[in-house]
C-alpha cells in the first residue's frame, strides 16, 4: 500500500505538520526531530505526493519544455542548459517533442498547461499567431528559447540570426567569392529561416554583389535537403564558387554532394554554415561555421523563467547572446 504522511508521522512519533515542515525544508524544526523524521521516511520508503503538495502550495515546481526535434544535437545542448539551471533552482522538467509540427506544438502547450506547470519554455520553433494566442491565455510565465516572435511580445533568449548569417557570407566575400549560393531554411519562419536569408541578401548588398535567385534553394534544415540543393547548384551553367547553408546538416549534405560529383571542398567550392554543432568538426574537411552558444541559450532562458515565476524584476524582455565564427578547413581563397 502507498505510504502516507500519516504513516511517517506515526512512525516518527510526531505530528503530520512536523513531517510536512521537514519535507518542505522548513528551518523551524529541531535537528533531533528532523533526524527522526528522515529515518522514518527511509524505513518506510515514503515519497512525498507532488500533486498534493502542488495543490496546497499552488506550485508544482515543474516546468514544461517544448522541443521541436529531440534528435537534433543543438536542441539537446539547449535542453542540457535548461536542465542544469532547473536543478540549481529545484525545478523538475517535463520535456515534450513536437516534431516541428504546429498542430502538435499547440496541443503539447495546452497539455503542459493542463498539468499545472509553473512555467513554460518553448524552444526553437516558428512562433505563429496561434502560438501567441496560446501563450497569452496561459496563467503562467512563458519564455521563448532559441527563437522569438515577430513583435517581441513574449520574453525570449536567442542570437541575432540575421547578423550571424551576414557574418558567414561576409567571410566568403572577404575570401574573394562573388558567386555565393545559399541553402536556406523555410522563409515562413521569421525568427530563423527568413532572418538568415535576409542576412545573406544584406551581405551581398553591402558588397555590391547582385542578388541571383538561381543561387538560393529552400531546404528543410536536414541533411538530405542540403544534398538536393547542392545538386541543383552543380547543374547550373554558372555554378556558385561558395555556398552558405543555414544549418550544419544542410552544409554537410552539400559537401557530400560536391564530393560525390568528383569535386573538392574547398578547392572547387567553399562551404560555410550556422550552428557549429559537433558534426561540424567530424566531417572532412572540417566545416567553418558560426557558433551559437546553445548551452548558454538554454541556461539563460531557464534563469529568466525562474525570475518570472518568482515575480522578480528583469532587465529586459529580449536577450540576444553573442555568436562567433569558427574557422576550419571548408573555406578557401577564390
Amino acid at each position: 500500500m502507498t505510504v502516507t504522511i500519516y504513516d511517517v508521522a506515526r512512525e516518527a512519533g510526531v505530528s503530520m505538520a512536523t513531517v510536512s515542515r521537514v519535507v518542505n525544508n522548513n528551518p523551524n524544526v529541531k535537528p533531533q526531530t528532523r533526524k527522526k523524521v528522515f529515518e522514518a521516511i527511509e524505513r518506510l520508503g515514503y515519497r512525498p505526493n507532488a500533486v498534493a503538495r502542488g495543490l496546497a502550495s499552488k506550485k508544482t515546481t515543474t516546468v514544461g519544455v517544448v522541443i521541436p526535434d529531440i534528435s537534433n544535437m543543438n536542441f539537446a545542448e539547449v535542453a542540457r542548459g535548461i536542465e542544469d539551471i532547473a536543478t540549481m533552482y529545484h525545478y523538475n522538467i517535463i520535456l515534450c517533442n513536437a516534431d516541428k509540427k504546429k498542430d502538435k506544438e499547440i496541443r503539447v502547450i495546452n497539455t503542459l498547461l493542463e498539468k499545472q506547470v509553473d512555467g513554460l519554455l518553448f524552444m526553437g520553433g516558428t512562433v505563429t499567431d496561434e502560438h501567441i494566442q496560446a501563450f497569452r491565455t496561459s496563467s503562467v510565465p512563458v519564455v521563448l528559447c532559441a527563437t522569438a516572435d515577430g513583435n517581441n511580445t513574449i520574453p525570449s533568449v536567442d542570437i541575432d540570426h540575421e547578423k550571424a548569417s551576414l557574418d558567414a557570407v561576409k567571410l566568403l566575400i572577404d575570401h574573394g567569392h562573388r558567386k555565393i549560393g545559399m541553402i536556406s531554411g523555410t522563409l515562413q519562419d521569421p525568427a530563423l529561416g527568413y532572418a538568415r536569408y535576409h542576412g545573406y541578401k544584406q551581405a551581398l548588398e553591402n558588397a555590391g554583389i547582385p542578388f541571383n535567385e538561381n543561387y538560393v534553394r529552400v531546404g528543410n534544415y536536414r541533411y538530405e535537403s542540403g544534398i538536393e540543393a547542392m545538386k541543383f547548384f552543380l547543374d547550373l551553367e554558372d555554378r556558385p564558387t561558395a555556398v552558405f547553408a543555414a544549418t550544419d546538416e544542410m552544409a554537410i549534405g552539400a559537401i557530400h554532394a560536391i564530393q560525390d560529383a568528383g569535386l573538392k571542398v574547398p578547392e572547387d567550392i567553399s562551404v560555410i554554415s550556422v550552428d557549429n554543432s559537433r558534426i561540424a568538426s567530424m566531417v572532412r574537411p572540417q566545416l567553418t561555421s558560426v557558433a551559437q552558444p546553445m548551452y548558454d541559450i538554454g541556461a539563460v532562458s531557464m534563469r529568466l523563467l525562474t525570475k518570472l515565476m518568482n515575480k522578480e524584476s528583469t532587465d529586459q524582455n529580449k536577450y540576444v547572446l553573442p555568436h562567433d565564427v569558427i574557422k576550419r578547413q571548408s573555406v578557401a581563397q577564390k
